[in-house]
């Protein structure tokens, strides 16, 4: 079987689909990709594990001529290759790539398109619904399977669209790189990357964007360090706002307090040595960060929005704030800081809870989807 995974950046693919092309290729499938090479972009990204890598134009936004472009050359690459399978992911890869399959599906080709987050959900704004909802509703006619990685996406979905919907807990996360260490490994790592024993760490990790709203974290921070004038936030990641984060940091007087990290190519030994994660993203899909947090038995106050109360159950997986409100992401994360016990409570429930999103499960369901009589070939 031969299979073309597209989306807008190559990078997109080397970060959430490794799974599913060890499940192609235990199947014996030949597996191509076809995307934009952003690659240098990304420290440490590889996308050495597939036979084949198109390098199209897409664009992120729908007005850029480049995806026109893009469409041309992949519906000839289509039209060429004789795909069994073509896989697309994200908005704009996702559009572009029905369009030009519109074809191939005529002659037995099957299109799958994973949502990652759509874009109206419950709370969403208005124009969001009037926008998007009728765009993806439209393209299910050019769909064969829809996967869903959120329950409340996969509800909606199956309600309302044409095509069939599955729903599979995410992209994976590798519980072999994510899991819980004992203290005295905690203090080895600790001391290999500068920290003392009893210094409180508390992990943000994400792109420096203004989605990711790190600054909350940061102005959560002015009130923690009134209780632990040692503890130390580590911002993980990089992106267009450093130098906005950076200044915010300054005029809070917190830059011993404060560490950028920039994109970490080994972020579980800080998931090991944290004592909390924070996220404070104002929308969210299905957040990997508090996938790992959770697998490394990292307790978590995240904001209140979509993708994170995927995850998080109030009060027993980790704990839940409104958008902005640093003063009450900082009340708990003193209290997690403070009380051992809620946060072993709260840490061994959300460990148990993530194993559904780890790899060995999410390459099950994706089997399930693509061996197990869910596509007919």
């Amino acid at each position: 079987m031969k299979v073309l995974l597209t989306a807008t950046v190559q990078s997109h693919i080397c970060q959430f689909h490794k799974p599913l092309v060890e499940v192609l290729h235990v199947h014996g499938c030949e597996v191509h990709v076809a995307a934009r090479d952003n690659l240098a972009e990304k420290n440490g990204l590889k996308l050495d594990f597939v036979e084949k890598v198109f390098d199209l134009p897409f664009a992120r936004s729908p007005k850029s001529p480049d995806n026109l472009k893009a469409y041309k050359q992949l519906k000839k690459i289509i039209d060429d290759g004789n795909y069994d399978v073509i896989h697309c992911n994200t908005p704009m890869g996702g559009i572009v790539t029905r369009l030009a399959a519109r074809n191939a599906r005529k002659h037995g080709t099957k299109v799958i398109y994973t949502a990652h987050g759509f874009h109206f959900y419950q709370g969403a704004p208005r124009k969001n619904w009037m926008v998007f909802y009728p765009i993806e509703k439209y393209f299910s006619r050019l769909t064969d399977v829809l996967i869903t990685i959120t329950h409340e996406d996969y509800k909606l979905a199956s309600e309302k669209f044409h095509c069939r919907v599955e729903h599979i807990h995410g992209v994976g996360v590798n519980e072999q790189r994510y899991y819980p260490v004992s203290e005295n490994e905690q203090l080895q790592l600790r001391e290999e990357l500068g920290f003392t024993p009893d210094q409180k760490i508390i992990l943000c990790v994400g792109e420096l964007l203004p989605n990711k709203n790190q600054s909350m974290a940061i102005h959560m921070m002015q009130k923690v360090v009134k209780q632990f004038p040692d503890a130390m936030l580590l911002l993980a990641g990089n992106g267009p706002e450093k130098e906005n984060l950076e200044t915010e940091i300054a005029n809070c007087g917190l830059n011993k307090n404060v560490k950028m990290l920039g994109y970490c190519t080994y972020l579980e030994k800080y998931q090991r040595i944290a004592n909390l994660l924070v996220a404070c993203s104002k929308r969210e899909g299905l957040p990997l960060n508090l996938v790992e947090a959770m697998l490394s038995g990292t307790p978590v106050v995240a904001t209140l929005n979509r993708g994170h109360r995927e995850l998080i159950h109030e009060g027993e997986t980790g704990f839940l704030v409104s958008v902005d409100d640093s003063c009450r992401m900082a009340e708990r994360s003193i209290e997690l800081l403070r009380n051992y016990k809620l946060c072993n409570e709260v840490s061994e429930k959300a460990r148990v809870y993530a194993m559904d999103y780890g790899f060995k499960s999410v390459k099950y369901e994706l089997e399930e989807v693509y061996f197990n009589n869910k596509i007919h070939f």
